[in-house]
Formats: structure tokens, sequence, C-alpha cells
């Protein structure tokens, strides 16, 4: 049975319209929106690796939007309390470097662990580019500049995407995320930067694509048209998108190009 370990936004819905999983799980303080979802708080986790256990889960899927929780040591029950040390110590570190922690402890529990991608193989478009709007030369060297600027991001443990104009970086993403970084652009960029330029996005290097690949949707396309970008540049194979037919239209409309380049 698949257990999934929803968050925020569209792609939990996704998940669980096309999937039916057996179980959905919520952590308290992020509503997924789902019907009768198992609650759990972080503070019980070994509780919950129990529970799954007993109610027949083999299989679980993470997926959602969910920030890092405020861990209340008065909180945490017997079955969390051995987990505890390896817990704090990976919520000092990255993001990536924690879900690592987050894998291991749901596989010790003899859980195996499923990408979303892995379950819905179609949300990873072909490499090319489907929107009418194509890729020039130049945003062919700030991609590659931008994939250069990404990939230090992530040695870093840190974000999965910048925007980048004529070699000049003009935004990172951090831990506000995406819709973040596009907004303080729009609101900022103008007139100071040079017109123009890329949204991309890919995985942090090594990391472990079961959890947190990046995703982007009709949202995405409507911040990168509100910052003034061209166009947005997804590594293919490492990226999700929902809707895909939704965010050409949407890229169409707004004259922007959807390149899903080959790393």
């Amino acid at each position: 049975m698949l257990a999934l370990i929803a968050g925020q936004g569209e792609l939990p819905q996704l998940l669980a319209a096309r999937l039916s999983p057996g179980l959905v799980c919520e952590m308290e303080g992020f509503p997924s929106g789902l019907p009768d979802p198992l609650s759990f708080r972080v503070e019980k986790l070994g509780t919950l690796l129990k529970t799954l256990r007993k109610r027949g889960a083999s299989e679980v899927c993470f997926a959602g939007a969910m920030r890092r929780p405020k861990v209340e040591p008065a909180r945490v029950d017997l079955a969390t309390m051995p987990l505890v040390p390896r817990m704090l110590a990976a919520l000092r570190e990255g993001d990536d470097a924690l879900l690592r922690t987050v894998i291991a402890l749901f596989e010790e529990t003899g859980l195996r662990v499923r990408g979303a991608h892995e379950l819905l193989p179609e949300l990873l478009p072909p490499a090319g580019a489907p929107t009418r709007a194509q890729p020039g030369e130049r945003d062919k060297r700030d991609a590659e500049r931008a994939a250069g600027i990404v990939a230090a991001l992530g040695a870093a443990d840190l974000g999965q995407a910048c925007a980048v104009a004529r070699g000049q970086a003009l935004a990172l993403e951090a831990t506000g995320g995406t819709d973040w970084m596009l907004a303080s652009l729009a609101g900022e960029r103008r007139p100071q930067g040079p017109e123009g330029g890329i949204f991309f996005k890919a995985p942090k290097p090594g990391q472990d694509r079961r959890i947190d690949l990046p995703v982007i949707g009709p949202g995405t396309v409507a911040g990168v048209a509100e910052a003034g970008l061209s166009g947005l540049v997804i590594e293919a194979g490492g990226v999700m998108v929902l809707g895909l037919d939704e965010v050409v239209a949407a890229c169409d409309a707004a004259g922007l190009f959807l390149w899903v380049r080959e790393p």
C-alpha cells in the first residue's frame, strides 16, 4: 500500500487524484486540503512510522511544500525518543542533508520511498522547446551561466533556481522559494537590470531525487512573466511540470518560451 506524505500545493492533489493512495498523512500546520488525512507532528515521527507499518503501508511518497518544523522537546513521545539525536542533527543541516535523514528513517522502518516522478513519469516532459517562442543564442548562453550558478547553489545545499540576463545573475533562490524569488525580482529589478533574461531551475548536484525534485506549473509562468523575463529553462529529467499543456499555453499567451534543456 502507498502512503502519501502530503504537503501544500498542487502536486499532492494531483498524486492523490491519479494514484488513490491507501493513506494520506500531513504534518500539523501544513494542511494539504486532502480529505481525511492522518495528522502528525515531527515530535511523534516514531509513532507515525509504526502506524504506517501497522496499517499496511509498504511504500511512501513525499509531495508538496513543507517548512522546517519547530521541535518542542516536551512533546516528543517514547517511540520518537531514540530518533531525536539524528533528527536534531539533521535540522541543523541544509535541506538536502535533512531530507536524506528523513529518507533513511523511513527506509529503516521497512518502507520504500518513491519519488512522485517514479509514480507519474509523465510529470517529466521530454527535452525540447514545445512553445511558439524559442530560446535564442543569448538565452542559451544565459542558460549555461545559470546552470553553473544553480550547481554552485546546490553544492552549498541552497536553492534550485535563479534568474540570469546577459550573463548577470539577477536573483537566486534561497529559503523563500521560487515564488518569492520571482516576486522580489518583479518588484525590484526594473529599471536597473538588463532587459529579458531567463528563469532557470534544476535539481541540486547529487540530490536524492525521491524528495524535493523541483516543480514548475502555470503559476511559475505567471511569475516569470511578471518579472519581465523572456522564458523558462528547466533541466530535462530533473524538473516536474504540473499541467504541461497549461504551462505551454500560458507561455504562448505571455510570449515566453519553455526550454526543457538537456543537462
